[in-house]
């Protein structure tokens, strides 16, 4: 009897292990064939804004709360979610009232709101979660050593990595046992500008611990 009910127990706890209703992060769009999106002005972000042979216009500001900057003549002119060449667009337009055919450049000198646009987060049991600024070329590995690695109570097999992808999070699952213990770098995925990676805690029920 004893030994049915541990077959039994076998079989759920394969089942549970097969159900995790995530799509595999095999699955998951290349990075390689995403669009670098145009930058969009955000808020805390420092702009130059040159006003060509009109010094007394010309001047660095940063992005207000609100999403405004303030400039002679014309006042507040909203910044945030434009492209540069638009807010020159829209500052050379309220110019013209006062200055012939002005000429308006648009710089973005410190992209503060960008840096958080574009970090790569690890949470759950790592030695020390991260939210760290992404950098060209970063792997999944790369975040996971970055944090110190897993602890012992990691449920490598089963982290989740989430990815933006036409402007909602989608979940895939990430099997990072596959990479720490068998060197399996075919899950060791690059990874892009606002991925998440969760790493769970190991649970009885599942007999992982």
């Amino acid at each position: 009897m004893f030994r049915k009910l541990g077959g039994g127990l076998g079989v759920v706890l394969l089942l549970l292990s097969g159900c995790s209703g995530l799509p595999s992060s095999s699955e998951m769009p290349q990075v390689s064939e995403l669009k670098p999106e145009p930058y969009e002005i955000g808020i805390g972000d420092t702009v130059s804004i040159h006003v060509w042979r009109n010094p007394e216009l010309t001047q660095t500001i940063v992005v207000r709360p609100d999403g405004y900057v303030s400039m002679p003549l014309i006042g507040d002119v909203l910044a945030e979610g434009k492209e540069p060449e638009s807010l020159a667009s829209e500052v050379r337009n309220g110019l013209e009232k006062f200055i012939r055919n002005p000429e308006v450049t648009v710089l973005v000198v410190d992209p503060t709101s960008k840096e958080y646009r574009n970090r790569v987060r690890i949470t759950g049991q790592v030695a020390a979660p991260q939210s760290i600024a992404f950098q060209p070329g970063m792997t999944v590995l790369d975040l996971v050593l970055l944090s110190g690695g897993t602890t012992d109570f990691a449920a490598d097999d089963r982290a989740v990595l989430r990815r933006e992808i036409d402007g909602q999070y989608q979940s895939y699952s990430l099997d990072l046992e596959a990479i720490l213990t068998d060197g399996n770098m075919q899950a060791n995925h690059m990874l892009q500008p606002g991925d998440v990676i969760s790493v769970p805690r190991k649970q009885i029920f599942r007999g992982e611990l």
